[in-house]
């Protein structure tokens, strides 16, 4: 059961060699668990819903009435909304081990402009990681810049233009664990994010959430992020992230 106490204090510090593997595993288990929250959104789509009834008639009509063909037709529909929301997740999840999460130190630590936070909470008289966060220095043209109409995208007009010297922050990779959310640790950790920003001279901290992550997108509008674009791109096929239902959310906030 998570807490719910936001009193709870917790100790945020920076990423070290020795929480390679806790973290690993945190990233891993904070990727993977939005897998049936998005086939569940996805399922209860009312065009979802009328594709798996028309499969479902179809199998039983096929079948000579059978209710088991019916059955099996509306699973196999499931089953492929099922594969999509996976392997949105899962290639994320590939993508980013085989990149910025293949060296920690190197990517974060060694870059000024870089950084790797753990949030740790006291277990038992034990500081325990429960939480992470990262945010990379970028710098040119805004992200958005690559969406439109025509592929999927909803541009907010309120951030057309760049502000500042164009360096901004990007937030990735913030995860915290069941037990100890809605205990403001993701705010106290994006807090931390934008206070590195400022000290780092940059004009705004952005951040790409899935759709599905409802309780991550509230979060971050409540400290003042504004929704920039709403895409279906992702790592993989299109399609894939239009039959899960899947959008790519992005936010920021001007520093």
């Amino acid at each position: 059961m998570a807490h719910k106490d936001s009193s709870i204090q917790f100790s945020i510090r920076e990423f070290q060699p020795a929480d390679q593997h806790v973290v690993m595993s945190m990233f891993h288990e904070g990727i993977l668990e939005h897998v049936y929250p998005a086939f569940f959104k996805a399922m209860s789509n009312s065009d979802h819903i009328g594709v798996a009834l028309s499969i479902s008639v179809a199998g039983y009509i096929l079948g000579g009435s059978s209710y088991f063909q019916a059955f099996l037709f509306g699973a196999a529909w499931a089953g492929l909304i099922y594969y999509c929301c996976r392997e949105i997740y899962e290639e994320y999840m590939t993508v980013r081990l085989n990149t910025d999460m293949a060296n920690i130190q190197a990517t974060y630590l060694e870059n000024p402009d870089n950084s790797f936070w753990v949030a740790e909470a006291d277990v038992k008289g034990q500081a325990k990681v429960v939480g992470m966060l990262a945010v990379r220095g970028r710098k040119g043209k805004r992200e958005d810049e690559r969406f439109d109409e025509c592929n999927g995208g909803m541009r907010n007009t309120e951030f057309t233009q760049e502000t500042g010297n164009g360096r901004y922050g990007e937030i990735s990779h913030v995860i915290v664990m069941f037990p100890w959310r809605r205990s403001n640790l993701g705010s106290q950790l994006t807090r931390k994010a934008l206070d590195f920003c400022k000290e780092r001279g940059f004009s705004r901290l952005s951040v790409a959430v899935s759709s599905p992550q409802a309780a991550a997108i509230s979060m971050f509008q409540k400290l003042g992020f504004i929704q920039t674009i709403s895409h279906h791109s992702t790592h993989v096929n299109r399609w894939f992230s239009k039959l899960a239902r899947i959008n790519m959310v992005e936010l920021e906030k001007n520093i």
